[in-house]
Formats: structure tokens, C-alpha cells, sequence
């Protein structure tokens, strides 16, 4: 009997998983959707029925939740539990249910990378619908606000599992329309042109401004400030394939405009890799999930350089 009373507790276990992967009551709820004092109840009933505190609650700012070592010991058991029930679950629905992944990337990446490369998903994966969630804001991984991203960056972001994709350069590209009849395209040449600057701040990646590309370059002469200053990766791009000027661009999102000979690689010869790279991100829970870890494995043996 004892067993099946016990499992009037699932909300509670539920609760008690969330708390712990959130750090906080507050996370765990707008998961739940349900109240953080709704949560902390949850919690408090079982920490009733076991005798003693299952957190240890620092004061430090904000107050973090951190499981005592019996209930980190437990929770790896509960949280396999709650996967095979909601496993359990979708077997139920059978065919009904087909799976959806969550994609969340910047809209430069997905217009002009990943939607080229869905369709290869689907051939093999005709079960698994994707959902593209655009926002060049960094979305929530760990509190699911998707289930898998990819972003640009160092690759250090916390409360996510980061697999490397490939590496980025910058580059110089203009519309194969405002190339110089008359001459050779030279770094001279490009200092005479509209200059159209990324204004997104790119922490700790070592981006190049037109400044330091020229000089390196050789140009002689470097207006380096004037121009066209966009605040927005994916409009710097569009004002390049609009020939509204020259752009220093990332390579990977400018890939599909290279190869249709819309936008011109400008002095090749150039190179200037960054320290940002493209990185799989997923929080370990949404891993767990057989569509998330299918399309994380699929983007990474088909794309991995």
C-alpha cells in the first residue's frame, strides 16, 4: 500500500526536481505554472515526510536553492523517473504525438544558414517537426524557453551543454553590382566606399572595426567612421545584398549570398578569424529528450568542420 500512496507525492517530486535544476522556487514555477509560494508548499510537504531540510537556502543576493547531499543523491533517480513517465506518456499518445523541437538562433543565422538545411533534417527525421524560435536575444536554454540553440560566442555560457559547430572569420563582401569597372579592387577602393559598420557588441571577440581592417589592408588613408552604422547583424547583412555599401560581415552568414555571386568576397588573401565560433546549446535536460539529442547529433556530424 505504502508504494501507492507515495505517488501522491509526484507533484511534490516534481516540484522538488525543478527547484533544484532552477536554483530557486521562482524558476521552478513559471516552469510548473503554477505560484513560487504554490512550489515552496510542495517542497515543505516533503520535507515534512522525510524529517529534515532538502536545501540548503544561501542568503548571498539572490537566494540560491541548493540540494543537501541525500536529496542530490535522490534526485538522479527522480529525475530519470520523471523523463520515463513523461516517455511513458508520449507512448500513450502513440501516433498522435509527434515530436516538436524548439530551435532558437539569431535571425542572421537561420535566414541565412539553417533554413537552407532543414530540409535535410526532415528526409531524415520525417517525425520530428521543427520549430524555429528567432530572437537575437539570448534565450533561456535552462529554463526552457527552448530546447536546443545555436550561438555565436565563446562558448561559455552556464546552465548549458556547448558542443563547437565551426569556427568564424570576418570578412569583407559588397553587391557584385558596385564592383569598379574600370579597376582592380583594392583597399584604396574600398576606403572610398560607403562603409556600413556592425554596431552589436561583440564581448570578447576581437572583431575587427573597418579602422583596423584598412590599416591592416594597407589602405593608406582610413575614414574609418564614416559610413553606414547599423545596430543589427541581419540588417548590416541586407544593407550589403541592397548595395548600399561595403560590409564586414561573419563568413557563415553570408555563405548562400557567396555562392549565388549576389555578394563578392573583397581581398580574399584577408584573413581575420575571431574568437567567436558557432556552439550547440542545449541544457542537459532537453538532451535528454530523443528529438533534442537527435537533431544536436544530426546538426553535428552534418555541419562539424
Amino acid at each position: 500500500m505504502g508504494a501507492m500512496r507515495n505517488l501522491t507525492r509526484l507533484r511534490s517530486l516534481q516540484a522538488l526536481e525543478a527547484s533544484a535544476r532552477h536554483g530557486s522556487f521562482v524558476g521552478a514555477a513559471s516552469e510548473l505554472d503554477v505560484t513560487p509560494p504554490a512550489v515552496g508548499q510542495l517542497v515543505r510537504s516533503l520535507e515534512d515526510w522525510v524529517g529534515y531540510p532538502l536545501f540548503k537556502r544561501s542568503r548571498s543576493g539572490t537566494e540560491r536553492l541548493t540540494p543537501v547531499d541525500e536529496a542530490a543523491d535522490a534526485l538522479e533517480d527522480i529525475a530519470q523517473g520523471l523523463d520515463l513517465l513523461e516517455a511513458g506518456l508520449r507512448k500513450l499518445r502513440g501516433r498522435k504525438a509527434r515530436a516538436v523541437v524548439v530551435v532558437t538562433a539569431s535571425q542572421a543565422l537561420v535566414g541565412n544558414w539553417l533554413l537552407a538545411r532543414l530540409d535535410d533534417f526532415s528526409v531524415n527525421c520525417p517525425n520530428i517537426d521543427v520549430r524555429l524560435d528567432v530572437s537575437d536575444r539570448v534565450s533561456d536554454l535552462a529554463l526552457g524557453e527552448a530546447d536546443i540553440g545555436i550561438r555565436c560566442g565563446l562558448g561559455t555560457w552556464k546552465g548549458v551543454k556547448s558542443t563547437f559547430l565551426m569556427g568564424e572569420e570576418i570578412i569583407a563582401v559588397c553587391h557584385n553590382r558596385l564592383l569598379p569597372q574600370d579597376r582592380e579592387v583594392t583597399a584604396g577602393w574600398i576606403a572610398e566606399q560607403t562603409l556600413i559598420h556592425d554596431g552589436t557588441p561583440h564581448r570578447g571577440g576581437d572583431f575587427p572595426s573597418w579602422a583596423d581592417w584598412l590599416s591592416r589592408s594597407g589602405a593608406n588613408q582610413v575614414p574609418a567612421e564614416r559610413g553606414l552604422k547599423i545596430n543589427s547583424t541581419a540588417a548590416v547583412i541586407q544593407a550589403a545584398i541592397a548595395a548600399r555599401g561595403v560590409a564586414l560581415v561573419r563568413k557563415a552568414l553570408v555563405a548562400q549570398e557567396l555562392e549565388s555571386g549576389r555578394l563578392v568576397h573583397l581581398l580574399p588573401e584577408i584573413c581575420w578569424p575571431v574568437k567567436w565560433a558557432y556552439y550547440i546549446v542545449a541544457a542537459p535536460k532537453a538532451l535528454r529528450r530523443h528529438e533534442v539529442a537527435t537533431f544536436h547529433d544530426w546538426l553535428w556530424k552534418s555541419h562539424a568542420h
